[in-house]
C-alpha cells in the first residue's frame, strides 16, 4: 500500500508565515504538522512508500524534511514529487496533483491519500484495517459538533453500513455535523476512475469533489476519525491547535 500526501498548496491565508515555509512544515506543539500525519499513519501495516507531492517553490524543503524524518523515525521510503507549479496561478489542484503522482510514478496499488496539513491526535491503524476489510473507497469523517462549523466543509449523510448516501460541499443547511476530511482510501481497482474524472475535464481542485463524483458510481464508505482533528486554515486555528496539542 502507498501513501500520497498532498502538500502543493501555497496557504496564502497564512502569509507571512507561509511565504518561506510550506504550511505542512509549520510547527504545532513543537513538531511539523506533517509529522502528525505520518506518525499516525505509520502504524498501518504494509505501507511501503510515501509520495509527497509539492510545488517547485517548496520541493527542497520537503526533501530535507523527508531525509530527517526517515533517519529519526521510520524505515519507510519517500519520494518527493515536484508538480512544477510556482504559485496559485499555475497550480494543478489537489486532484490534479493526485493524478500526476498516479501517472508519473506508474502506481498500481492501493493508496491512502491525505492532506499534509491535517492534525491527528490518535493513531490511524484502525483506518488501515477498516479499508483492507472493505476494499472499497473510504472517506475519513469527523464530527465538528455544530451546524455552523459544518457549513464550512463537505457534509456527508450515510446509511446504517456507513456507505455515503449524499455528500454536499459547504451546504447552507447541513444535514448533520459529520464532515468529510482530507483522508481517503482508494483500492487499486478504483484508480482508473480517478483518471476518468480528470479526463472528463472535472474540477481538479478540492479533493472532496472527487468523492462527490465517485459515490454515485461506486460504493464509498466512511470511517470516523478518533480523538482530535484540526484543519489549519488561519492564524487563529493555528494558535488554537498549538494550545490544545501543547496540552496533549
Amino acid at each position: 500500500m502507498k501513501v500520497i500526501i498532498l502538500a502543493a498548496g501555497y496557504a496564502t491565508r497564512l502569509y507571512p508565515l507561509t511565504l518561506t515555509q510550506p504550511k505542512p512544515l509549520l510547527t504545532v506543539a513543537g513538531k511539523p504538522m506533517v509529522d502528525y500525519v505520518l506518525d499516525n499513519l505509520a502504524t498501518i501495516p504494509n505501507l511501503d512508500r510515501v509520495y509527497l507531492v509539492t510545488n517547485a517553490k517548496f520541493a527542497g524543503h520537503f526533501e530535507r524534511w523527508a531525509e530527517n524524518y526517515r533517519a529519526a523515525k521510520t524505515p519507510l521510503n519517500f519520494t518527493i514529487v515536484n508538480d512544477g507549479s510556482t504559485d496559485d496561478t499555475n497550480k494543478l489542484g489537489a486532484i490534479g496533483d493526485l493524478h500526476l503522482v498516479l501517472n508519473r510514478e506508474n502506481l498500481d496499488d492501493d493508496i491512502i491519500v491525505v492532506a499534509g496539513d491535517n492534525l491527528f491526535s490518535q493513531t490511524l491503524q484502525e483506518f488501515g484495517s477498516f479499508c483492507a476489510a472493505k476494499n472499497q473507497p473510504v472517506l475519513g469523517i469527523y464530527d465538528v459538533g455544530s451546524m455552523d462549523q459544518a457549513r464550512k466543509y463537505g457534509v456527508v449523510d450515510v446509511d446504517q453500513t456507513g456507505r455515503i448516501l449524499s455528500f454536499e460541499e459547504k451546504p447552507a443547511h447541513p444535514a448533520s455535523s459529520q464532515i468529510g476530511i482530507a483522508l481517503y482510501y482508494y483500492p487499486k481497482a478504483v484508480l482508473p476512475l480517478i483518471r476518468q474524472y480528470i479526463a472528463e475535464g472535472n474540477n481538479p481542485d478540492q479533493p472532496g469533489r472527487l468523492i462527490q463524483w465517485l459515490y454515485p458510481r461506486t460504493a464509498v464508505y466512511t470511517w470516523t476519525v478518533p480523538g482530535l482533528w484540526f484543519d489549519i486554515g488561519s492564524k487563529e486555528t493555528l494558535e488554537e491547535a498549538n494550545r490544545i496539542f501543547g496540552r496533549h
